[in-house]
This record gives C-alpha cells, structure tokens and sequence, in this order.
C-alpha cells in the first residue's frame, strides 16, 4: 500500500505543474516573426520601443507573408504580452487574415486554454 501510494503522490504534482485556465482574450493578431518587434524594451535616450502601437501598425499584407504564415500566428495584448497560437489556431487566424479586407490594427477576441505562453485556440474574431 505504501509503495503504491508514493508512486501517485509525484504524478499528482506533476499533473499540478501543467496548469491550463480557459481565457477570453482580446488583443492585435500578430505572427510569430514580427511579435518581437511589438515587444516592449528600453533604447537609449532613455525610452520605451514598441507595444502596442508597434502591434497595432502591423499590416495584414506582412501577417500573408509566406515567411509570416510559417512562423505561425498569436495575439499581442493589451498588457504587453504575447500568447503564440497552437498550430490549429494559426491555421484559424490565416483564414480570418485572407477573409479580411482591414489593412492593419487587426483587433481579436480569442477563446481558449492558456499553457504557459501558449493558447490552444477554441475560436478567433476579428473586432471590426
């Protein structure tokens, strides 16, 4: 019994380690490529690059980029983070991308489970 019972017990923690949240989160549709652009960082003067208005510049003709749809699609939020897509959720976000005619500022509401910088994507909107 004692034997058993101490082989469950590291599973059970290891099953801890693996938290998954299901999140609704709102953001600029991004691809992997171009998301360390947006990314916030200090340059000399001092003062901050990128964020947000980086994110929000980025145009839907660079997310169609056959090097851009490579690297897959995510979302950058609205408080300076970004989620990578799994590979389902790119593929959802290439269709919304060839689907829309927005230039740029490619605002989305996203469905799914959240795994450390990862969301497993459950649905993609574009907010017009």
């Amino acid at each position: 019994m004692f034997v058993r019972l101490s082989l469950c017990i590291p599973a059970l923690l290891a099953g801890c380690a693996a938290v998954v949240s299901a999140a609704q989160v709102q953001g600029i549709l991004i691809d992997q490529t171009c998301s360390s652009k947006a990314e916030v960082h200090i340059v000399a003067g001092p003062r901050l690059e990128g964020g947000m208005i980086v994110a929000e510049a980025h145009t839907r003709e660079c997310a169609l980029m056959p090097a851009c749809q490579k690297s897959g699609y995510g979302v950058f939020t609205y408080d300076n983070k970004y989620l990578k897509f799994d590979e389902a959720g790119s593929r959802k976000a290439l269709a919304v991308l060839r689907a829309s005619k927005k230039e740029d500022d490619l605002k989305v509401e996203v469905t799914g489970e959240i795994q450390g910088d990862t969301i497993k994507v459950a649905s993609l909107k574009l907010i017009e």
